[in-house]
């Protein structure tokens, strides 16, 4: 079990970066056997050799490699990056769930940067920032052409020091300046209450080293508060994901010991693994197991799981679990669709890379990868509609994304339709003044659609079921 202990740990994205230096080297090993392609490396050599003595004003060429080496790895997909010293300091410490920033979690999208979700209680989420909204500036400079990780450092700074965001809100139709306060982000990321006598509501808003612990806890107030509970409802909306340990053990706390979560698969042997609901494939160290102390009745409570197109990668494992054992309906929107694994290893003693290295499946065999979790029940944000959901990107929107890797993407020709249907509305909308704008009601409170919802159909009541969203890139049938 040793040697699965160890895979596990690098198939970790937020794994300490310091375990990975052997598979670091064992890589190194391993790509020196193949040939090299001696005439495209001799090209790059002159290339560097004519930009050194002939470009216009001398260049440094310490920042010419690390470019060369930036820009080979973001060609790959856009969860690939390299790690200079600055960026790889910041990334070990964003995984620990402590950092100074703004607080949001990003992607790019033509060039500009793109919120994925906004981390709840941090600055960014204070200062109104939705998921979905593209940062065309940080403070005077403009966003298009910086690679992820410049706009990382720009964003990133020293405490109480100030960064303006210029944003783009598509569904609005409209550019505005944010200034925000950059703190020291201490994510809570879980969150949870009795909503009614008999049903309790649980978010996660993202999963971290503390997740696991803060989320059994939460069960045992919630259990305290209400012994004889009758549903309960798993909030993953807008969880940007995390540690691929602390979703295996949320999955398993509600089902059945060494069933299959999720299984990784890619070119290297170590990235062929299969992840089970028990504790050898969620602990990271030695000591009591948090999920020994829930109440045996989560794993029977009625569950229902509530997702969107903010749901991305651990969220969409755990619901991709739930859903294939059939421990709970999942409930909301069609997720993000990032089902791609990031192994980030060391290059030196402050550089590293972060590549994609494998695919996530769910316990059925299907690919997250550009396809995300359809909903068992598909329900709109508002009584109203999603109406603006369609202008939303997701993984498979994205600039060289990967592909599913179980046969062609399939998509569906009435989108573009939808989305100018969409458009139009988004331009209409703007028109109005800022009190009359349709907004997205706080999750977890009375006004929140999604979850009244989730609440009828864990007590037998009729749900409203979306007559607007569609699922993108459906499976093809394969026929016999």
């Amino acid at each position: 079990m040793s040697h699965k202990l160890k895979i596990a740990g690098w198939i970790s994205v937020g794994a300490l970066a310091g375990a990975l230096t052997t598979v670091s080297l064992q890589t190194v090993a391993r790509g020196s056997l193949a040939p090299l392609p001696l005439e495209e490396l001799q090209q790059l050599a002159a290339v560097f050799s004519m930009v050194k003595s002939d470009y216009v004003e001398p260049v440094d060429e310490k920042k010419l490699i690390t470019d060369a080496i930036s820009g080979m790895v973001a060609s790959l997909d856009p969860h690939s990056q390299f790690f200079d010293r600055k960026s790889f300091k910041e990334f070990r410490e964003s995984t620990s769930g402590r950092f100074v920033g703004v607080g949001i979690e990003i992607s790019q999208e033509d060039g500009l940067v793109k919120v994925v979700s906004p981390i709840e209680g941090t600055p960014a989420y204070r200062a109104g920032i939705k998921s979905g909204d593209l940062i065309t500036k940080i403070d005077d400079t403009a966003v298009k052409g910086l690679s992820l990780s410049d706009a990382v450092k720009r964003m990133r700074g020293e405490p109480q020091t100030k960064v303006m965001l210029t944003i783009y809100r598509k569904d609005e139709n409209r550019t505005f300046p944010v200034t925000i306060t950059r703190e020291e982000i201490k994510t809570q990321s879980v969150k949870g209450k009795v909503i009614e006598p008999g049903y309790g509501w649980i978010r996660l808003s993202q999963f971290q080293e503390r997740t696991v612990d803060d989320f059994a806890r939460k069960v045992e107030e919630i259990y305290k508060q209400e012994p004889n509970l009758r549903g309960l409802v798993l909030d993953l909306r807008n969880d940007p994901g995390g540690l691929l340990d602390a979703a295996v053990a949320i999955s398993a706390a509600f089902l059945p010991e060494n069933v299959t979560v999720v299984s990784t698969n890619g070119q290297l042997p170590e990235s062929k693994f299969i992840y089970k609901a028990a504790p050898e494939f969620y602990q990271r160290r030695a000591g009591a197991d948090p999920l020994k102390r829930l109440p045996a009745q989560l794993k029977t409570v009625p569950l229902v799981v509530l997702v969107n197109e903010g749901s991305a990668s651990a969220s969409e494992i755990v619901a991709g679990a739930l859903q294939d054992h059939r421990r709970a309906t999942v409930l909301g929107s069609q997720t993000f669709g990032k089902g791609s694994v990031q192994t980030v290893r060391p290059l030196g003693p402050d550089t590293g890379l972060k590549l994609t290295t494998a695919r996530y499946y769910t316990p059925s065999g299907k690919s997250i990868q550009a396809r995300g979790i359809v909903p068992d029940v598909m329900v709109d944000e508002t009584e109203e509609g999603n109406i603006f959901s369609v202008l939303r990107t997701r993984e498979a929107d994205l600039d060289k994304h990967l592909g599913t890797g179980q046969g062609p993407e399939s998509k569906d020709p009435n989108r573009e339709k939808a989305r100018e249907e969409a458009r139009k509305r988004a331009e209409e909308e703007a028109k109005k003044g800022p009190g009359e704008r349709k907004t997205q009601p706080e999750f977890g409170s009375d006004k929140d659609f999604q979850l009244v919802q989730a609440l009828n159909q864990l007590k037998g009541r009729p749900v409203a079921i979306s007559k607007t969203q569609v699922v993108e890139n459906k499976e093809e049938k394969k026929e016999n």
